[in-house]
């Protein structure tokens, strides 16, 4: 595959919502052979401090790739979004990544305008599901619902869908 379609930078929200749905991050691992992580988002995820249940499974990933210094943001990254979301963007540019995992609309439309590609924790779930990963959509949606992760109707719709087999989808 070409450089960036197995490589992906992560966001904040995606981060602990995939550890909310699943337990753990070896998710990601499994789709992508780069995960890059940029040092606000690192810093966003410990900030939950070692008694939120994400960061213990973030630290336990050295297959991550931290970025280990703060993001030199682009002047319409910093104007219009916040750090984490922002240095998304920028690693993503930066470092030659073509996809970006951002969960928040304001985060995703920049994305988009910034020339890359999307997705979300969602998004996620559905390619791993799609491509054998043992995960099952509907629990996935329900632990991220008790940990107080908010989903839309369209979007749990959505992943619901999904996660039926093409015979269900008919």
């Amino acid at each position: 595959m070409p450089e960036g379609v197995r490589s992906i930078v992560t966001n904040t929200t995606p981060l602990i919502a995939l550890v909310a749905a699943t337990g753990n991050l070896e998710i990601l691992r499994f789709l992508y052979d780069r995960v890059v992580v940029p040092y606000e988002v690192a810093q966003e995820v410990r900030a939950g401090g070692r008694d939120a249940f994400a960061v213990e499974v973030f630290e336990r990933c050295n297959w991550l790739e931290l970025i280990g210094a703060p993001s030199k943001l682009a002047s319409y990254l910093e104007n219009s979004l916040d750090r984490g979301e922002a240095s998304v963007i920028q690693a993503a540019l930066d470092h030659g990544v073509k996809l970006v995992c951002i969960d928040e609309v304001a985060g995703r439309r920049v994305a988009r305008l910034s020339g890359l590609r999307l997705t979300g924790t969602i998004g996620v779930l559905i390619k791993a599901f799609q491509r054998g990963y043992p995960v099952s959509i509907p629990n996935a949606l329900d632990a991220m619902r008790a940990r107080g992760i908010w989903l839309g109707a369209d979007v749990v719709r959505y992943a619901l869908e999904q996660a039926r087999s093409p015979i269900e989808r008919r």
